[in-house]
């Protein structure tokens, strides 16, 4: 009797390859100055490669945080419990200092290595990169206030992850949160109806509902509230330096569309115990310091979702057959997919230069501050809005095979519009760089100082220079425009990286498609006489 099951034309497990064996992301490593770094950077790619490490994600996401208000007798812990794998995934990330050891650094190209290994290790799995950013993003914020830095920091930078409830200065490593979000406002955080009254003890005692705050498990926070002098920011620790339980109570976690790992919490603040970091009326000035590197983290999550998803899509491509020949080898598979290179390369390349300028911003750099402090903006807001549309495609390219959530591309697709709405959705995003531009003008300066090394080099990119700089001197409707604009300023930068740093084919590919016009509004819609096997030889899994 003839058998009616038999496995064929499935492509093998995507397993056992160097994450960190990406032509684009090395070459920006090297660049930048932090190719010390690279022998480490290959042994978390290896293990993000690896078997083990896909299990970790796949685990941590399917079983989510689970709340527990109260214990069995009743009384009230305000605790989440998460599946041992997440504490496998926030383990290793904080053994290799993807939180805030390169602010205890001093070597030049800390900030640009440890940008680096969290684009590997957030391929595994991104939820958990989520208080990892916040740790990281919290010191500039608390340098603000020497004597809370003075004791937190190092702390916060050690590389032993010490999960549980207990207070501060008896941990030997701290994860850090960020509260700011309360249902009324959102972005728009000076409505914050949370106070904040002084108590005899020099602290504050805050009250109020926060809407959205993630990793509420989270050693420290800091968080926005209204004190007398106005919208100011505090320290609010879980655990009080008496032992007891700050009042913080989690009301309840989100049912979100994706990051299933990560918990986010509504949670209440009676009375809970808070010290003011920086000065009274200044809460977002000292928090927009967090919120700064959580944006570069957002462009570096989004750039390396684009990776993950051009990986899955190229291995699936190469291995399965349809037509009578494998899907890489016929033409407009092979224009899909470059395409798809092309965008990852170009994402990657701006999010490691960001993380140079804030590696030489940190040193003292004013230039790459000004540079920063527009590209930063402009950047995550076009790389993380490509995101949803790139994850798309490379799941199309599994065909029904990637709509399966055992293909692991649903679960990319969930997670691609997070880091756009993270943080200040698009419209925040592209504000913020208007802002830029109207209040430190030097910003512009620096912006068109950077893209300019590449003057020369391509017409198409010289053109869409001057075309830009023209459309600048207008400013009738400058809003409105500026979601063009900043779309605009992302695609320059990206160009002249690309041209000045990227692979030739992989610059003429974007130059003659994103800033030449020759391309159509879908991915696969690159021209003829792109050199497509040249780009798709730099996006195959290369094994450990």
């Amino acid at each position: 009797m003839p058998r009616t099951h038999e496995v064929t034309n499935q492509v093998p497990p995507p397993y056992g390859h160097d994450v960190a064996a990406d032509p684009a992301l090395l070459a920006a490593v090297r660049q930048h100055g932090a190719d010390w770094a690279e022998p480490e950077l290959h042994e978390l790619g290896t293990l993000a490669g690896s078997e083990q490490a896909a299990e970790w994600g796949r685990l941590a996401n399917e079983h989510r945080p689970v709340l527990r208000t109260h214990d069995r007798y009743g009384h009230r812990i305000d605790e989440v419990e998460f599946h041992p794998y997440w504490h496998e995934l926030m383990r290793t990330a904080v053994a290799h200092g993807l939180h805030a050891a390169p602010w205890q650094q001093q070597r030049p190209g800390a900030h640009i290595a440890r940008a680096a290994k969290f684009f590997v290790w957030s391929q595994v799995e991104a939820g958990h990169t989520c208080p990892i950013s916040m740790t990281y993003a919290s010191v500039p914020a608390l340098r603000t206030t020497p004597e809370l830095a003075g004791w937190l920091e190092p702390l916060l930078a050690s590389t032993v992850y010490d999960f549980g409830l207990r207070e501060p200065h008896g941990k030997r490593g701290l994860i850090a949160g960020m509260s700011m979000t309360e249902k009324q406002g959102g972005s728009d955080v000076r409505t914050n109806t949370t106070t904040a009254v002084p108590a005899a003890d020099g602290g504050y005692r805050l009250t109020g509902h926060k809407w959205f705050t993630s990793a509420p498990m989270s050693d420290v926070f800091l968080t926005l509230a209204q004190a007398p002098g106005g919208l100011s920011c505090f320290l609010l620790p879980r655990v009080l330096p008496d032992g007891s339980r700050n009042r913080i109570e989690l009301q309840r976690l989100k049912d979100k569309l994706g990051n299933h790992s990560n918990a986010s919490a509504e949670i209440e603040y009676d009375g809970a115990m808070g010290w003011l970091v920086g000065e009274e009326g200044r809460g977002v000035p000292t928090i927009i310091e967090m919120v700064n590197m959580t944006r570069l983290d957002c462009t570096l999550g989004g750039a390396a979702g684009m990776r993950a998803a051009l990986l899955q899509a190229v291995h699936h491509a190469t291995h399965r057959r349809a037509f009578g020949a494998a899907l890489i080898d016929q033409p407009l598979m092979r224009n899909v997919l470059a395409d798809l290179a092309v965008e990852s390369e170009a994402a990657t390349a701006v999010a490691l230069r960001l993380a140079a300028a804030t590696d030489r911003a940190a040193a003292g750099d004013e230039d790459e501050a000004l540079l920063r402090r527009l590209a930063l903006p402009v950047a995550k807001y076009w790389v993380c809005k490509r995101g949803p549309a790139h994850a798309a495609e490379a799941m199309e390219c599994l065909g029904g095979n990637g709509y399966v959530e055992e293909s692991g591309m649903p679960r990319l697709y969930r997670e691609a519009p997070l880091v756009s709405i993270w943080e200040g959705s698009g419209n925040v995003a592209a504000l913020d760089a208007l802002r830029a531009m109207t209040r430190s003008p030097a910003s512009v300066d620096a912006f068109f100082t950077e893209v300019g090394r590449a003057a020369g080099a391509d017409h198409r990119l010289d053109a869409a220079t001057a075309a830009l700089r023209k459309e600048l001197t207008d400013p009738a409707g400058i809003e409105y425009r500026t979601r063009r604009i900043a779309e605009s300023m992302a695609l320059l930068l990206q160009g002249s990286l690309l041209v000045r740093h990227g692979h030739p084919a992989v610059a003429d590919a974007f130059c003659a498609s994103r800033l030449g016009g020759d391309h159509g509004g879908a991915f696969g819609t690159l021209p003829p006489g792109v050199d497509t096997a040249a780009i798709l030889d730099r996006a195959r899994m290369v094994a450990a």
